[in-house]
């Protein structure tokens, strides 16, 4: 059994299978549909219910508020209809889509950048040309591995990726890529993806902040913003566990040398020795800097927690909720959890 959804943006209904959710069904007919994390948690794909009903999935308020969804609004990754619909995605001025591409890349480089994070380069040989905004992501497989979405951390202008991988607990992927990936491996890169992107229209001061791995769509988008010649103030906030945790300082310490507007810190919330850093919650570092940030943008990407402490923490000091573009990175047992979770509603 399925529906059929009716997309505003979009020539051809979608038939949705019963169970799947609107989102899926999009992706797969291939519909340039906006979304992020796929969880219910970013509100990237946040749509007009036209008509027709759904079920929504368990969901975090900073996504979708009851004011929204009383307004009628939804979230297509956790909307499964129960009947035929018709839907619209929501669609700020500065909405881009970018071809999507099947590349069928090679391994150049595979540098340790700390003791769980490694960062991988490919060279596309097939499929290009690749197009994307800074901050953006793609479905990268690995041989004989599931696919795994990871952000690029190269400017759009590079004819190189680059992909920050971490080691994760139990995570098959990631634990193939310490242990076997090398130069010369083939990958295949799908994509872009993602709605936690540059908007290079606006002209008031950015905070961004990142978490662990979440730096690579965050260098992305400051080195982005720089190379365009943005000149608002740039506020970065890198938050990591210890000393251990931190990598490419030395990139954007240059980068705040050379760039009068940028401002790097990182913030350790766990040191375990003596340190003249800042310490604490990243998020918690932003409130000590900053009563109005009215006016203000904000990218934020890591892990779930840190992207929903941060979010509430801006909106209380005055950011608007369109302002703050995040990409929460769920783990394979978040997602997973998650989705039990929403099985089970």
């Amino acid at each position: 059994m399925s529906f059929s959804v009716k997309i505003r943006q979009w020539d051809t209904p979608i038939a949705v299978e019963s169970g799947a959710t609107i989102l899926e069904a999009a992706v797969d007919a291939g519909v340039p549909y906006p979304y992020g994390c796929q969880s219910g948690n970013c509100g990237a794909c946040k749509s007009h219910l036209i008509a027709g009903e759904v079920e929504m999935s368990p969901y975090s308020d900073f996504a979708l508020t009851d004011e929204e969804k009383a307004q009628g609004q939804i979230l297509a990754c956790r909307a499964v209809p129960w009947s035929d619909c018709e839907v619209a995605w929501l669609e700020p001025e500065d909405i881009v889509v970018h071809p999507r591409r099947i590349m069928s890349c090679t391994v150049a480089a595979v540098d340790q950048m700390t003791h769980d994070i490694k960062r991988v380069r490919l060279t596309i040989d097939k499929g290009g040309p690749f197009t994307f905004s800074a901050g953006q992501f793609a479905s990268v497989t690995f041989a004989g591995q599931k696919a795994r979405d990871y952000s690029m951390a190269n400017t759009p202008d590079d004819k190189t990726l680059e992909f920050h991988v971490r080691r994760m607990p139990g995570g098959a992927t990631s634990a193939y890529v310490f242990d076997h990936v090398k130069v010369g491996d083939q990958v295949r890169v799908e994509g872009p993806a993602g709605a936690s992107y540059l908007r290079d229209s606006h002209r008031g001061p950015i905070i961004a902040v990142a978490g662990g791995s979440g730096l690579a769509p965050i260098k992305s988008i400051i080195d982005a913003a720089l190379k365009k010649g943005m000149k608002q103030g740039i506020h970065l906030y890198f938050g990591v566990r210890d000393e251990r945790d931190l990598y490419l300082e030395d990139h954007f310490k240059a980068l705040a040398d050379k760039h009068p507007n940028f401002k790097f810190q990182a913030v350790l919330s766990q040191p375990e020795g003596a340190t003249q850093r800042r310490t604490g919650f990243v998020h918690e570092a932003v409130a000590a800097d900053y009563d109005d940030l009215d006016g203000c943008k904000a990218y934020l990407c890591g892990p779930p927690v840190m992207v929903e402490a941060a979010s509430k923490m801006l909106k209380g000091r005055g950011m608007n909720q369109f302002d703050i573009h995040a990409d929460a990175f769920y783990t394979e047992a978040e997602m997973a959890a998650l989705n039990a979770k929403g099985a089970a509603s």
